[in-house]
């Protein structure tokens, strides 16, 4: 699985069910879990304060928008990726090139996203 320190992967998902789903997921790659936070004030607070290696960010939580939060992401240099039920042609133009995962998902696919996006960062792990 990991070599060295596990990764912390923020998720920001205001659903339940999805949430546990991708936590499982989360767990199973060899990663700690940071949060979940389905509120955008809590996802801030983590985004802000919390030591986190990827974020994985639903776009709409709890009725807002989870771009403050990316924002805060991209400043500390913290890769992330987004998930939505919706066109990921509506992203804003700043984040029009950032990984998107479509709702829903398979395994196999947030396997290989995850695994793209931490491709950059020290202690990969190994996702199968």
């Amino acid at each position: 699985m990991l070599e060295g320190r596990r990764k912390r992967v923020l998720i920001v998902e205001d659903e339940a069910m999805i949430s546990m789903l991708i936590e499982d997921m989360v767990l199973d790659f060899g990663c700690e879990i940071v949060g979940p936070a389905a509120r955008l004030d809590h996802a801030l607070t983590l985004a802000l304060q919390a030591e986190i290696d990827i974020g994985l960010l639903d776009i709409n939580v709890d009725g807002s928008v989870v771009f403050p939060v990316a924002d805060v992401l991209r400043f500390r240099g913290i890769p992330f990726i987004f998930s939505t039920g919706y066109d990921f042609r509506s992203l804003p133009e700043r984040f029009r090139a950032c990984p998107t995962l479509s709702k829903p998902f398979s395994y196999d696919n947030f396997a290989t996203t995850l695994r793209d996006a931490l491709a950059g960062t020290s202690d990969t792990p190994e996702v199968v």
